[in-house]
């Protein structure tokens, strides 16, 4: 069993009970990007600074629309299989969003809104990807060598392409604004756009666009987003991959504290992808917690995992251990998909699995946080 915390409002946390259960309650007030941010957007973003503390939300890609061996079967996930709680944060993607047919796109909208809305209801919270197909060009959300065009300088504003980008924008704050749980209330989304930017692998990664055209791509996607399309129930992260090793280097592309409410990192290479280089892990990570402190901002690590679980102790050996090093104060981890075809594609355990003895532990341990334990993250009730 695990001891309960409850956060008072104006109090210190306070440990209670044994039935692994959390209750959130926020005190002192945003500074959010969205002045007009809904009250459960405000009071998630509080109660995530305040969880942050002492615990670490645990988050997974694509936990509750398949997983290994098993694809869109309601009420499933591999987490929940394993431990009996679903994942605190769950990740969907907008990239379905576009470059299909519309019919199928109307199809993903439904499918994406119903793992929102499902999460909500549940008392989860929800991060969205956007692995953004290339709007000007074939190839896909990758840099394609020949087919790719370098879109960011097309779609900003100015570019040739920016009344179709106005377009795309408004279809997905159209769709955010669709998004209501069974309170009747808009869903409070952690939205992530052109992640890993420092990377040349996406079509916006840093080869492919000049520091002012992404800063100008950055600002003008929230900018229009809360402030034409109307969409107020967004949290807006920044999340490079793991090529850096300063704040300043970091921060090179950052577009403003304006522009955004959550800093966080990407890192698969160093811990066990490329091999085990957990102070080089940790040493970003306190760089993302410490800059996101200074700057009144939630700080996370946004994307991570071993592929395969090689490691049947990498819970505990490496991923908890480097959450816990160097006061860290992340609001969640996230690991990618379990995909549902691939026998070696994934990063969550299933049951059966050798890694599952030591993610029962790191479940167990008071430090992280899993959907059982969320109550009233999104009230101060």
């Amino acid at each position: 069993m695990r001891f309960g915390i409850w956060i008072i409002f104006f109090c210190a946390l306070l440990s209670a009970g044994c039935n692994h259960k959390m209750m959130a309650v926020s005190s002192g007030a945003p500074v959010l990007v969205d002045a007009n941010a809904t009250p459960e957007t405000k009071v998630l973003f509080q109660n995530l600074m305040a969880l942050s503390k002492d615990h670490t939300l645990f988050g997974h890609q694509h936990a509750t629309e398949y997983g290994h061996g098993w694809f869109g079967d309601p009420d499933r996930s591999d987490v929940k299989s394993v431990t009996g709680s679903y994942p605190a944060v769950i990740g969907t993607d907008l990239s379905g969003f576009t470059g299909r047919p519309e019919e199928e796109v109307q199809h993903t909208k439904q499918v994406v809104r119903k793992v929102v809305e499902d999460t909500y209801d549940r008392g989860g919270v929800v991060t969205l990807a956007w692995h953004f197909n290339n709007p000007v060009s074939l190839g896909g959300f990758y840099w394609k060598d020949s087919v790719s065009l370098p879109a960011v300088k097309y779609i900003v504003p100015g570019g040739e392409a920016n009344g179709k980008y106005k377009e795309i924008l408004r279809s997905i704050g159209e769709w955010a604004k669709s998004a209501r749980g069974k309170d009747g209330k808009l869903v409070p989304m952690i939205f992530r756009p052109f992640h890993e930017f420092d990377g040349g692998w996406f079509w916006w990664g840093a080869p492919h666009c000049t520091k002012e055209e992404f800063v100008s791509l950055w600002r003008f996607t929230v900018s229009y987003l809360r402030d034409s399309v109307g969409v107020h129930n967004f949290l807006y992260a920044f999340s490079p991959d793991n090529q850096f090793q300063t704040e300043e280097k970091y921060l090179a592309r950052y577009p403003g504290d304006e522009y955004v409410d959550l800093l966080g990192v990407d890192n698969y290479g160093d811990m066990g992808r490329d091999g085990y280089k957990l102070d080089a892990a940790e040493k970003k990570l306190k760089i993302v917690s410490d800059c996101a402190a200074k700057k009144g901002k939630l700080a996370a690590f946004t994307e991570t995992g071993l592929e395969s679980l090689t490691n049947p102790n990498w819970w505990n050996d490496v991923l908890l251990k480097v959450m816990k090093s160097g006061d860290l104060h992340l609001c969640y981890v996230l690991v990618w998909r379990n995909d549902q075809r691939s026998p070696t594609h994934f990063y969550a355990p299933f049951p059966g699995h050798s890694s599952v003895p030591d993610f029962l532990k790191f479940y167990n341990d008071p430090y992280t946080l899993f959907e059982n334990d969320l109550k009233n993250i999104y009230s101060t009730k």
